[in-house]
């Protein structure tokens, strides 16, 4: 994402000095930062004013941030980043589930934070052009980019986006084992460290979704200690 071309961030967080210096850290790398401090108006904000990415907490005044996405994402197919100091497992599966693209747990670096929202918006970009013609079928199962659907046995398929990006990016080396480092440096533009799971997470919410059998999966296979695999049986 160029530093000169300004993009335009709703952060939604009620805490002031944290706002403050999230919004002061991404100006100088391009981004126009817009802080709202209580859910509902961010809401509201979003259907009146437009951005290309929110941050969102999601212990907010009045709404809190899951509702806000959950809500958002009727208007709104821009990245949702959830930044929050509530780190629980569950709530990362609810916060992918209502349509988050990232779940990041406070405190955050920076630095990570402003290149997982990069590789967020350069894929938005890329989702916004012309990919009609990028289609992939595997058995029953269809996966279209240009529509952004996804198909199984011609019945659609409902996806988070972080989920169609996953499974867009093993149906794009469909037979072969696509490493976990590979996929977070794909989706979240940064190394894998080794501990965070919210590919695992996302991995079990497609299989769920496309009635893999979670103990023995046909659809989506993981090759212990390396990574997953779209199998071509299916």
């Amino acid at each position: 994402m160029s530093e000169s071309v300004d993009c335009r961030v709703l952060l939604v967080e009620d805490d002031r000095e944290l706002a403050s210096m999230v919004a002061d850290f991404l100006a100088p790398h391009g981004f126009a930062v817009a802080i709202e401090r209580r859910g509902d108006l961010a809401v509201e904000r979003m259907r009146s004013e437009p951005h290309d990415a929110v941050i969102l907490d999601v212990n907010l005044p009045e709404m809190d941030g899951f509702t806000v996405c959950r809500t958002m994402r009727s208007c709104f197919q821009g990245p949702i980043l959830i930044l929050t100091a509530r780190g629980d497992e569950v709530d990362e599966v609810v916060g992918l589930e209502v349509g988050a693209d990232d779940y990041l747990a406070k405190p955050v670096r920076p630095r990570v934070l402003l290149a997982r929202l990069r590789a967020h918006l350069r894929k938005a970009v890329v989702q916004n052009g012309d990919t009609s013609a990028n289609r992939i079928s595997v058995g029953e199962l269809l996966i279209d980019a240009g529509r952004r659907v996804v198909e199984l046995a011609g019945q659609e398929v409902n996806l988070t986006s972080a989920e169609f990006e996953l499974l867009w990016l093993l149906a794009e080396k469909v037979g072969q084992v696509v490493s976990r480092n590979e996929i977070y440096k794909k989706i979240h533009g940064i190394p894998y460290d080794g501990l965070d799971r919210s590919i695992d997470l996302r991995i079990s919410r497609i299989r769920k979704k496309l009635g893999d059998d979670p103990v023995n999966p046909q659809r989506i296979k993981v090759v212990r200690s390396i990574g997953y695999m779209l199998s071509e049986a299916r």
